[in-house]
């Protein structure tokens, strides 16, 4: 088999506002600004003059965020999340870590529909859109993480396969 990635490096996005960016990552989530890259490079075409912020996760990868000086380059590479929760990045956490976040969104006024919980059996998650629109989810494992994370391994390819031939029942006994 081969070798996979070891972890996520960071995953990158867009910002209008590279302030409001910090304030919920840093403030209300909880992830320290760990770099700020201020650039000018010939990208596809002409000199981008941008900055790019990173806000640091446990295992060492990092959430960016661009924002460009020059409002066409912004108009041509910032075009808006889509609105929907089936786009989204998650996060691993613990249950301190969870509640903590849950707390700090209530206490920075955070209401539905920006923030929600959804209990999917294997995991609790913690839902909450940042100001560019993006949709994080703060997941908690099952307690027996393990055996299932084993038995889905087990089953993946024949689960797929039968709901790719049309039998789309729920393999989620965990509800």
């Amino acid at each position: 088999m081969a070798k996979l990635p070891a972890r996520l490096h960071h995953t990158a996005y867009v910002t209008q506002d590279q302030e409001k960016t910090r304030r919920f990552y840093e403030d209300v989530i909880g992830l320290p600004l760990m770099a700020t890259w201020c650039e000018s490079d010939e990208l596809f075409g002409k000199v981008r003059t941008y900055v790019h912020t990173f806000y640091g996760i446990g295992d060492g990868g990092a959430l960016a965020f661009f924002q460009f000086a020059d409002p066409a380059d912004q108009a041509e590479f910032g075009p808006k999340m889509p609105q929907t929760p089936f786009h989204h990045i998650a996060l691993w956490v613990d249950a301190e870590t969870q509640a903590a976040i849950e707390a700090r969104i209530a206490k920075a006024g955070i209401q539905p529909p920006d923030t929600y919980v959804l209990e999917h059996g294997y995991c609790r998650s913690v839902y909450v859109t940042d100001p560019n629109g993006l949709i994080l989810e703060f997941t908690l494992d099952h307690p027996d993480v393990a055996r299932i994370t084993r038995d889905r391994r087990a089953d993946a390819h024949q689960a797929l396969k039968r709901w790719l031939a049309g039998d789309h029942t729920s393999n989620n006994t965990y509800r």
